[in-house]
């Protein structure tokens, strides 16, 4: 296949595009290298991805971008990972985030339309379960509330891809990813901001008592459950969790990296955060039996492996 990777020098994005890489398939990445984070960890994924995956430095809010790199590449699907991320700064810039996340992704269904790309991976997000009583989240829970811009954004993406997938049968599938991590994480999310700060002697931010849960998940299992929406042939439009299905609280988290590290936290003790989720728990029954999800990595492995990563990079 020829798939293009919106993202795809990201942290998600550039582990997607190397397993397609690896696969044989051919790949081109649309990514615009903004300063969320360190461009230059940006820059040295895409390199990474060596002379087998073709460029498209650009921004996804730009429309006459976007339907000229689909025009020109005739591509067979998309998958989605462009964003802006996280729950904390879309509270501070909530109209970037409308803008990226809902304006951009409508930009990329549209042009998948005028150009009939066959598939559409859309990368959603656990957030936007926001307080559901029901654990674990199940793919058909009713979503009335979410708690931040970022997770409302990501719930309009799915919106909008369900209304091209029934206008236009677009075949069009929507991941919701728990809380990914492992080699290559962005350096502002917790797990690898906690590891540079005990690495370094430096305190790190407990916001809460530390019972907060998280459904932690690893990266390569995130990008296996990417292969199996790519190959997926159910109905035009559906959804699917992607966890690891068992959920850690942060005090175990940072109680793991300590092992991992061989050194002790400084703790902060802030309070609870405006926009975080108390919980996230994935139930994972229907991407292990329509996509053969088969998450292999639990906590108490994939922390050490971060952890080593980190170490030597």
């Amino acid at each position: 296949m020829k798939v293009l990777v919106t993202g795809g020098a990201g942290f998600i994005g550039s582990h997607v595009c190397r397993r397609l890489l690896s696969e044989g398939h051919e790949v081109a990445v649309i990514d615009d290298f903004n300063d969320f984070y360190n461009p230059a960890i940006k820059r040295a994924n895409a390199v990474s991805l060596g002379s087998g995956a073709l460029i498209h430095e650009g921004d996804i809010r730009d429309r006459d971008f976007v339907r000229r790199v689909l025009a020109d590449g005739r591509f067979d699907g998309i998958i989605h990972t462009a964003a802006r991320a996280g729950v904390r700064p879309s509270l501070k810039d909530p109209q970037l985030y409308i803008d990226t996340n809902i304006t951009g992704t409508h930009n990329l269904l549209e042009a998948a339309r005028e150009q009939g790309v066959g598939r559409f991976i859309f990368a959603s997000s656990s957030s936007v379960y926001g307080l559901s009583k029901t654990v674990p989240f199940t793919e058909d829970l009713a979503l009335p509330q979410t708690l931040s811009p970022y997770a409302a954004t990501k719930l309009a993406g799915e919106h909008l891809c369900g209304n091209y997938a029934h206008l236009y049968k677009m075949r069009v599938v929507c991941l919701r990813f728990f809380t990914v991590y492992g080699p290559g994480q962005r350096p502002d999310l917790a797990i690898h901001k906690f590891t540079d700060a005990i690495h370094h002697g430096r305190s790190i931010p407990q916001f809460g008592d530390g019972s907060t849960r998280r459904d932690y998940t690893y990266v390569d299992d995130i990008v296996q459950g990417v292969m199996g929406a790519l190959r997926y042939e159910g109905p035009h439009f559906d959804i699917f969790n992607l966890g690891e299905n068992q959920t850690t609280t942060l005090s175990e988290l940072i109680s793991a990296i300590e092992s991992a590290l061989g050194k002790k936290a400084i703790i902060e003790r802030l309070p609870e955060q405006q926009g975080d989720m108390p919980l996230t728990a994935a139930d994972i029954s229907k991407a292990r039996e329509l996509l053969g999800y088969d998450p292999r990595t639990k906590i108490r492995e994939g922390i050490p492996k971060f952890v080593e990563w980190y170490l030597n990079k």
